[in-house]
């Protein structure tokens, strides 16, 4: 076991807590806080302990100095503090005298926020590529690292890997409750379904490697669906198809055929826009028909199969949810889950933000914040992040 945030005294030390704060923005707004709120409890459980709480985090991609103004965390420190309900002290810097001064000021139980810590990207990437240098001078500011940022866990950064490397470290209650949840598909209870979609099967290869043998059905829809169609022999038109897999689906469709669970019928166009197309069966389609989304044959097949599961994964959306006309397939399926109280983890942010549009994560078991993270930690791949951590 890692050692947690819990196995410190925290009272009078300078904590360093790396959060998750990378929520969208639009025009200087947030438009989903869900990852500001899943870091609260940490943040709050140092100030309670009387910490001097520093908090660092990343926020999108920094590939240019225009990059900066809208990537910029001020913001965040300013929805922090609603959350909180405290004055989050924010430096609009990553290292330098004023960061130095402010943290040599900050008292007990007071929060400071430093901004975005891939500006420092825009000097050979020393963030994303984990500079000690960096991550020295990062450490030298506290007596205690936390890290309670599961979305970066599968990767090497200055502010995790490169921080735990030099501070006694542990993990917080955002990483142990994601941990927790994730572990339970080690050995899961039966039926266990994993429902699958989105586009490129590329990208979800290791994960159906590593979960398919332990499951009882792989429900496919989404893009993907049409490559592993088309794989069957189906003429799937104009729809997404991920050439590059096709002999990865043959392969494992010939393996695991009493498995994998294809769509049955589909709603289709002859153009993505949103507009209401036709329901057609998987014999049917044309070589202009796009699939935008599961049809309702299917979505009563998929019922069928997760009536009686005891534990659902799922991963991507089942068809172009971003369409208001196709996005009937994964939001009545989602609905299905929550209504049945089916133990469900959904994982990756286009399901994610379905499940937050529904209003229904708290009638879900679990809704990851980590994305590639998450996917990387089923698949069962090495997390850097992670591996630093100190054991108990």
């Amino acid at each position: 076991m890692k050692k947690s945030i819990r196995d410190f005294h925290l009272a009078h030390k300078k904590v360093i807590i790396r959060s998750d704060l990378n929520v969208p923005l639009q025009n200087g707004k947030i438009v989903d806080d869900t990852r500001i709120k899943k870091s609260v409890e940490t943040i709050q459980y140092a100030i309670n302990q009387q910490a001097k709480v520093i908090v660092l985090s990343h926020l999108g991609r920094i590939k240019e100095e225009a990059d900066k103004k809208k990537n910029d965390l001020k913001p965040v420190a300013k929805r922090l503090s609603e959350l909180l309900e405290k004055k989050v002290i924010f430096i609009p810097f990553t290292r330098g005298k004023e960061v130095e001064q402010a943290i040599a000021n900050l008292k007990e139980g007071q929060v400071l926020l430093l901004q975005n810590t891939r500006f420092e990207d825009l000097d050979g990437k020393k963030e994303s590529q984990c500079d000690m240098e960096l991550a020295k001078y990062w450490a030298s500011l506290g007596d205690i690292f936390i890290n309670d940022a599961f979305g970066t866990l599968h990767r090497k950064h200055a502010s995790n890997v490169g921080i735990a490397s030099y501070l006694p470290s542990g993990i917080g209650f955002l990483v142990e409750k994601e941990i927790t949840a994730l572990d339970t598909v080690k050995k899961p209870k039966r039926p266990f379904v994993i429902v699958l979609g989105g586009g490129k099967v590329h990208d979800k290869i290791p994960l159906i490697k590593n979960l398919l043998p332990k499951c009882d059905q792989l429900l496919i829809g989404g893009g993907m669906a049409f490559t592993f169609l088309q794989a069957e022999g189906y003429e799937v038109g104009n729809s997404l198809v991920d050439v590059d897999s096709l002999s990865f689906c043959q392969e494992i469709v010939k393996k695991y055929a009493a498995k994998i669970i294809l769509p049955i019928d589909i709603h289709c166009n002859t153009a993505m826009e949103d507009q209401p197309g036709k329901m057609k069966d998987i014999n049917e389609l044309e070589f202009n028909d796009i699939g935008l989304d599961i049809g309702q044959k299917t979505i009563q097949l998929f019922k069928k199969y997760l009536t009686s599961a005891k534990m659902v994964v799922w991963n991507g959306p089942l068809g172009v949810y971003e369409l208001s006309n196709y996005a009937k397939g994964t939001e009545e399926i989602l609905k299905y889950l929550a209504e049945k109280q089916i133990k469900t983890i959904v994982a990756g942010g286009d399901i994610v933000a379905v499940a937050t549009n529904l209003h229904i994560e708290d009638q879900l078991y679990h809704v990851s914040t980590g994305g590639g993270a998450t996917l990387k930690y089923l698949e069962g791949t090495s997390m850097p992040g992670l591996e630093k951590i100190e054991e108990e």
